[in-house]
């Protein structure tokens, strides 16, 4: 991964190029302090303070940048994300004021996934400076996190397989000194018979397995992120169409998420004790793949009917979920790709949130405003939960309309989660169709930061 840390440094007088943050409003004004020929220069290029322009001014053997943003004096994430794209190579300062916020955009804003097809002429780093010296780490880590997100996301199935997604997790568990096991192939059979079953037809090299990590002081709060890190969905025997199967590669997001939390996490050494499940398959097509009609024993001890082989995220979740619970945490966080039906219903930007509790969800979303992050609410309805009733089983895994799908696959986890548990669950789309400025199209992260900041506002010091 990228190394970012350089990218936002201490402001002590450096020599660096001079940015201006205008509106639409407040460019007329601002444009009468400049010359008659910078004033053109600006018109040449058609800048006029609008969102996400940048604008270059000579200035005598110099320059100084000029960008459009909504509010100089309220800067959100984004602000000078388009600068840090588009500006050349060098180091820069604000002129009336720090960054702030805008740190976070300025770094994904250069963001690039180059694995695969190197630039022919790579642009060199932006740098930005600032006095707000105590934030920089936190922008650093967060973007970090989030690049650590698309990276994943980005990495086609045949490098981003159940292997590699456990590689990532005892990278991460190694750097911060957690405890890192992993249970794999059969012998996940007889406790995880869920995660077994989905992942028993992937070859070997792509074996099911169930991650874990382990971190913090028992005497703190236990707190529990799961992720789900279906590697490719090929939707099993209930086959996904061509256009289904596309951007299946993106199906792990859930773990993604899920790792890069627990990164932010054990990085800021919130007082948790903290436990990360990451159940990691592949559903492929083979000739011992489960079955619709198939009944499977759960960790829970519940039997799922099954209605339809490309509802299996839920499936592997219940094990993972229902193992998290027994060690009774405070609360649960999970993270998933899991349904179509939250993206016709919220569109890709905004990730479905379903809690147990009120205050919960309320403290996800104020977390996500004020950090441009933010989830929408989705009910968990006790009326659907009828729906996922099975004939000869304790429940369907797909109920048999087509209401309500993103909410029905909530109350599916639910029942594995134990009983009082504080519990919050993110079907995310982990994918951006269409790029925005710091935000490039491809692997994304939706409600990390949302997450982080809540946890950061209940666990320790905002």
């Amino acid at each position: 991964m990228t190394d970012y840390s350089d990218l936002i440094q201490p402001d002590r007088g450096q020599d660096a190029i001079t940015i201006h943050l205008v509106n639409a409003d407040g460019f007329p004004a601002w444009a009468k302090s400049l010359s008659a020929g910078q004033r053109a220069a600006l018109e040449a290029q058609k800048f006029d303070g609008g969102g996400y322009q940048v604008g270059i001014v000579p200035d005598g053997d110099s320059w100084f940048a000029v960008g459009g943003v909504a509010n100089p004096d309220e800067l959100s994430s984004w602000c000078m994300a388009k600068l840090a794209e588009a500006l050349p190579e060098g180091t820069y300062r604000r002129a009336e004021g720090e960054p702030g916020p805008a740190m976070f955009g300025w770094i994904t804003g250069q963001y690039r996934f180059d694995r695969y097809a190197k630039e022919e002429k790579p642009t060199g780093a932006r740098v930005l400076l600032t006095k707000e010296v105590k934030k920089i780490d936190a922008a650093v880590a967060e973007a970090t996190a989030t690049a650590l997100v698309c990276d994943m996301v980005n990495t086609p199935a045949e490098d981003m397989g159940p292997a590699a997604i456990e590689a990532e997790a005892e990278t991460i568990a190694k750097r911060h000194n957690a405890r890192f096991t992993v249970t794999k192939g059969d012998a996940l059979e007889q406790d995880y018979p869920m995660i077994h079953a989905v992942g028993r037809a992937a070859a070997r090299s792509h074996a099911p397995r169930l991650i874990r990590l382990e971190w913090g002081d028992e005497k703190h709060p236990k707190i529990a992120i799961v992720g789900k890190g279906v590697a490719f969905d090929s939707g099993g025997l209930d086959v996904k169409s061509a256009a289904g199967m596309k951007l299946m590669k993106k199906d792990m997001g859930g773990s993604a998420h899920a790792l890069a939390l627990a990164d932010l996490v054990m990085g800021a050494k919130l007082p948790v004790r903290l436990h990360v499940l990451v159940p990691a398959v592949e559903n492929a097509i083979s000739s011992n793949s489960f079955r619709p009609g198939d009944v499977l024993r759960t960790r829970k001890g519940l039997t799922v009917e099954i209605g339809n082989t490309d509802a299996e995220g839920r499936l592997i979740l219940g094990d993972a979920l229902s193992r998290a619970s027994e060690e009774e945490p405070e609360f649960i966080i999970d993270f998933a790709t899991l349904t179509g039906a939250a993206r016709v219903a919220l569109g890709p930007d905004l990730p479905a949130l379903m809690t147990r509790r009120d205050e919960t969800a309320a403290e996800l979303i104020e977390a996500g405003k004020a950090h441009d992050d933010e989830p929408w609410r989705l009910p968990l309805p006790e009326a659907y939960r009828e729906w996922l009733n099975s004939d000869i089983a304790d429940l369907n895994n797909a109920h048999g309309n087509a209401f309500a799908g993103a909410s029905v696959a909530g109350l599916f986890l639910d029942r594995f989660v134990g009983e009082g548990i504080d519990w919050a669950h993110f079907d995310t789309f982990a994918w951006r169709p269409t790029a925005k400025p710091g935000r490039p199209k491809g692997g994304a992260a939706y409600g990390l930061r949302a997450a982080f900041h809540m946890l950061q506002g209940r666990y320790g010091k905002a």
